[in-house]
């Protein structure tokens, strides 16, 4: 299902929903260049947000960037750790709705 090759088809969508997709664009480039938070960080807070939606396409994607502007290995095995943990963390104060207050 998950093929980097899908990605192709992402014309078609520019094509049907010029608009939205020409505004989608924009959006995704102002928010990952440059700024007060380095590219470098923006990547790597990208990739840990891709390992707890654990979607393939942005996985690839964002850690191939992160590579690209600097990241090494300890840092990306550091993004990993902070995904697992707030991961890990979100399922523990969710169940906390499985709980009354009543004894």
């Amino acid at each position: 299902m998950y093929d980097l090759k899908n990605l192709r088809r992402l014309k078609k969508i520019d094509a049907n929903a010029p608009d939205a997709m020409k505004a989608f664009w924009a959006f995704d480039e102002a928010a990952l260049a440059d700024g007060a938070i380095p590219v470098k960080y923006k990547e790597l807070m990208a990739c840990a947000v891709a390992f707890t939606t654990q979607c393939p396409y942005c996985i690839d994607i964002h850690s191939k960037r992160a590579r690209e502007a600097g990241a090494s290995d300890k840092e990306m095995a550091e993004v990993v750790a902070v995904a697992a943990a707030l991961r890990a963390g979100a399922a523990i104060t969710h169940g906390t709705h499985a709980f009354t207050d009543t004894p």
